[in-house]
């Protein structure tokens, strides 16, 4: 099976339960919505969003009437997307975001929101973008940010090191702040909160959520099973109990990017 295939498959797979343990709380995804469209000069805007997924960011848009488009890889997630549509239709597309169905300068604002987890065409990608977009337009990354020193971060660094002393170890190449660096060559770029919160994360909702994750579920299952049996072991130590209670600060942020 190619790259591409693998990849689509391994998202088809979790996408009836990716938005489980991934939602954004009440209002995050409408001040993404007015931050976005606050950045664009457009009005109306016309909007592609690459990695729409499940529609966790583009729902406040179709339910908004916005001039929207979604672009995914994976049927499974429009197809889920489209099911959370609230009576109304959204313009989905299946497509590779390295070779977009579209014409050139078609788009005001084209965003990669949490895109790069360990993608190796990052460049094709983001040339691709480029194209789509018009002269006057907007680039925008976003992330959901979390405390650097927090449970869930604490939890990843341990999982990468288990997963490592299996032999299987874990992607962490950085792809995200190499595309970052890219278009802060090439363009002008501004940051942006849109959304603040709290959230509490326990060592047990990270192993569940984690283990519903496209790239951790194409692991073999013995690697995977192993993986979140120690994992469980060292945070039960760690953190006293599995279920032990983290409140931490979170944010979305939005990186906006103009080319001359």
């Amino acid at each position: 099976m190619n790259a591409e295939l693998s990849k689509r498959h391994a998202f088809d797979s979790v996408a009836p339960t990716f938005d489980r343990h991934r939602i954004l709380p009440d209002g995050a995804p409408e001040a993404i919505r007015a931050a976005v469209l606050g950045a664009v000069d457009a009005s109306p805007p016309r909007l592609l969003d690459l990695g729409a997924g499940t529609g966790r960011i583009g729902i406040p848009f179709v339910a908004a009437r916005d001039d929207y488009v979604g672009v995914d890889l994976s049927f499974g997630m429009l197809q889920a997307f489209a099911q959370r549509g609230g009576g109304r239709a959204p313009h989905l597309v299946q497509a590779d975001g390295e070779h977009l169905p579209f014409r050139d300068a078609t788009f005001d604002a084209v965003m990669l929101i949490q895109m790069f987890g360990g993608m190796r065409g990052w460049r094709r990608l983001l040339a691709e973008a480029r194209r789509v977009l018009r002269g006057s337009g907007v680039l925008v990354l976003g992330r959901t940010v979390a405390p650097p020193d927090g449970l869930d971060a604490r939890m990843k660094a341990q999982l990468a090191l288990l997963l490592g002393e299996i032999g299987a170890p874990a992607d962490r190449t950085n792809t995200r702040q190499n595309a970052q660096d890219w278009l802060e060559q090439e363009g002008r770029g501004t940051r942006r909160v849109a959304a603040t919160w709290t959230a509490t994360r326990t060592p047990r909702g990270f192993i569940e959520r984690h283990g519903s994750g496209a790239r951790f579920s194409a692991l073999p299952a013995p690697v995977k099973e192993e993986a979140m049996r120690k994992l469980a072991a060292w945070a039960a130590t760690a953190f006293g109990s599995l279920d032990a209670a983290s409140v931490e600060p979170y944010q979305f942020e939005l990186q906006l990017f103009r080319f001359s």
